[in-house]
């Protein structure tokens, strides 16, 4: 499956790594997600996690973004011609349809309704793509 992670997710599974954030974080550094990203998205990712607040290791948060990155697809987006709430959101929204991502995972899907115009991204929050997985793992068994 091919996903955009908002920035929140990343953040919540780092500092909660039992819940669905968490699990998604780990299937995507393991490579059994499809991760899109560009730099614009990896520079937020290094930006927010760096942050004070959240007293990150520097080298473990480094290790994580670095095998994220190995394990990933980047992908060159095109501008889209939607507004969103949150201006800062458009690069993961871009790269989802860019990337033709099956979903982009979201903590907040609000940010993610346009104001003017459109798109077709599917915008998931984590706990949906985790129903969704593990839906498909049962099926196959």
């Amino acid at each position: 499956m091919r996903i955009v992670l908002d920035t929140n997710v990343v953040v919540s599974g780092i500092l909660s790594p039992h819940g669905p954030p968490g699990r998604i974080a780990d299937l995507a550094v393991k490579g059994d997600l499809q991760l899109l990203y560009d730099d614009r998205i990896l520079a937020e990712y290094r930006e927010v996690l760096g942050r004070a607040k959240f007293a990150l290791n520097v080298a473990d948060v480094a290790e994580m973004l670095g095998q994220l990155e190995r394990t990933g697809e980047a992908v060159s987006a095109s501008p889209l011609s939607v507004s969103l709430h949150a201006e800062d959101d458009l690069p993961f929204l871009e790269v989802a349809a860019a990337g033709a991502a099956d979903a982009l995972v979201t903590g907040n899907a609000k940010d993610f309704k346009v104001i003017r115009d459109s798109h077709n991204v599917r915008v998931i929050s984590p706990r949906k793509l985790m129903d969704e997985l593990t839906g498909r793992r049962r099926r196959r068994s």
